[in-house]
């Protein structure tokens, strides 16, 4: 370990002693600023998210332009925006291709490239063959670039429970058929497992016959072309067309289309390496991740990470939006992100602390679900443990992190209450709760692997960001306003707010403000906090001061 850090300050005394060439060249359109003005580039970054919210890139790069790192990322007008806007993927290419020469690594949402994003590769018009032109163009990078560093993420295709689950993301005729597409490819995948019962066999028949033949038949060739797509991609791994890659299983469910695929996929990525491609539950949490593994493989690092969980089911919860064990994918989003993990937290770079409930089950920040389980704020049977978890790891001196899932899409009241009124806020290093648990856990993975690199400023203001949003509006304000949307005689308004959006905004800038005035420390800047809806609905937030 210590021949480690020895390396890792020579490779920083080099990079610093030719920062000054490459902060002369200045900023070039599409260029994030680094750091803090007058501080070093400790080296620069291609980054093309699936698409342009701001968790997918603007807070994302962040985290390591905290660091010291110039990230290179396309103009939000060439990215996907909102649900019925594609990326314009020929300027993508011509934009990513100008771009090449002058970065150290290069992150790349294959989603973009290929179908325009991430919502695109759900609901486009694509035949095979475009698809398949597009996906050829990356073995022309590698050969114009045999050099780069090339990291990839792509998706499978999601599975939502119902046309209320998709929202506006899936084929319209989601809405009506949704339910029973999901329970009928549920039922497929548990035949492939073991053998229906006569009940669950008439079950298969009654959501099959729900479904129109022509519905079922588009959505199951879209999720072919999304399935030979990723099968390419993975033949590119082994032909060293990437550096790394991975592939999401975006929202889904122990027994769904996407766990169906995902085994098929499995299979077909027998005998790649890890270290070269991995298959795991999330999506929007990669980017992240593999900035990560580009800075710690840039700076030769491999982070030790120490794992804990709540008391309860803790790494055995398989929680919603995944069929995954909690441990398993928490495992796998540190190898993604260039760490190790071991069993000794004195030995670790970053330690990790899940809040996980008791039973591990998981539910919604806004309200009780079918599981019971309300976000109000009040204690649960484990909330004082893992608060007394947190405490005893800052007081050892230990460079913790926080992963609050246990709600998806925001924080737990009761645990954030617990943090602020013992003062613990900003004696941790990285926190995530906001969307679904994969998302959570891979981001504060992603942060907390450079946490240890950064100075206190920079990790308190990816804190205060996090709050914000996670704890803030995700799980309060969102909600609130929410509920006074529903008053409007129109429906839909939700996901897509339209001329109420200015009455909407201002009420959301009135509560976050009075949130951050009695959870957040008197920070100035934030006595300039403003709120913005950039996809026009309540779910995605962008925050400024």
């Amino acid at each position: 370990m210590m021949m480690k850090r020895i390396m890792g300050v020579l490779l920083l005394l080099m990079l610093l002693a030719m920062a000054a060439t490459a902060a002369a060249a200045g900023q070039e359109t599409g260029t994030a600023a680094a750091g803090t003005a007058g501080t070093a580039v400790r080296g620069k970054l291609l980054f093309i998210p699936h698409d342009n919210r701001p968790i997918s890139k603007d807070e994302t790069a962040e985290v390591v332009q905290k660091l010291g790192y110039d990230v290179v990322m396309p103009p939000d007008e060439i990215l996907s925006s909102g649900v019925d806007r594609f990326g314009q993927v020929d300027k993508l290419w011509d934009w990513m291709n100008s771009h090449l020469n002058n970065v150290d690594a290069a992150m790349v949402s294959t989603d973009a490239m290929i179908y325009g994003g991430l919502v695109p590769s759900r609901n486009h018009e694509l035949s095979k063959d475009e698809l398949m032109q597009r996906v050829q163009r990356f073995e022309a990078v590698r050969k114009a670039h045999p050099s780069l560093k090339l990291y990839g993420f792509g998706s499978l295709m999601r599975t939502p429970h119902d046309g209320a689950s998709a929202g506006s993301e899936e084929p319209a005729y989601y809405q009506q058929y949704g339910a029973d597409i999901f329970q009928a490819t549920a039922l497929l995948d548990k035949q492939e497992l073991g053998k229906l019962t006569p009940a669950e066999q008439q079950a298969l028949q009654q959501h099959q016959s729900a479904i129109p033949a022509k519905d079922w038949q588009d959505w199951m060739n879209r999720r072919e072309k999304n399935l030979a797509v990723s099968k390419t991609l993975i033949d590119q791994v082994r032909h060293g067309v990437f550096s790394y890659f991975v592939i999401g299983k975006d929202d889904n469910a122990p027994l769904s289309q996407t766990h169906r695929e995902g085994r098929a996929l499995e299979a077909y990525a027998k005998g790649v390496p890890e270290t070269q491609f991995q298959l795991l539950a999330g999506i929007d949490e990669f980017g992240l991740l593999l900035l990560s593994r580009a800075v710690n493989d840039h700076e030769r690092q491999i982070p030790f990470v120490y794992v804990a969980y709540n008391s309860g089911v803790g790494a055995d919860t398989v929680p919603g939006y995944s069929d995954t064990r909690i441990g398993s994918t928490i495992r796998s989003s540190i190898l993604v992100a260039g760490g190790l993990p071991v069993m000794d937290p004195a030995k670790a770079d970053f330690v990790l602390l899940v809040n996980t409930n008791q039973d591990g089950k998981t539910a919604d920040s806004n309200g009780a679900t079918q599981t019971g389980i309300a976000n109000n704020g009040v204690d649960r049977v484990n909330t004082q443990h893992f608060v007394r978890m947190v405490n005893d790891a800052v007081a050892a001196g230990y460079p913790v992190g926080i992963a609050d899932i246990a709600f998806s899409n925001g924080s737990d009241n009761a645990l954030m209450n617990r943090l602020r009124d013992a003062g613990l806020l900003y004696k941790i290093r990285a926190y995530a709760g906001w969307n679904t648990a994969t998302n959570s856990t891979g981001f504060v993975i992603g942060t907390g692997l450079l946490a240890n690199r950064m100075s206190g400023d920079a990790c308190d203001s990816l804190l205060t960001r996090r709050y914000l949003e996670d704890w803030g509006y995700q799980s309060n304000v969102r909600g609130r306003v929410g509920e006074s949307i529903y008053r409007f005689r129109e429906e839909g308004i939700y996901s897509n707010l339209g001329r109420y959006e200015s009455g909407v905004v201002y009420r959301i800038n009135s509560l976050m403000r009075q949130f951050a005035q009695a959870n957040l420390p008197p920070y100035q800047e934030l006595d300039n906090l403003k709120v913005s809806l950039p996809w026009h609905r309540m779910f995605e937030a962008r925050f400024s001061y």
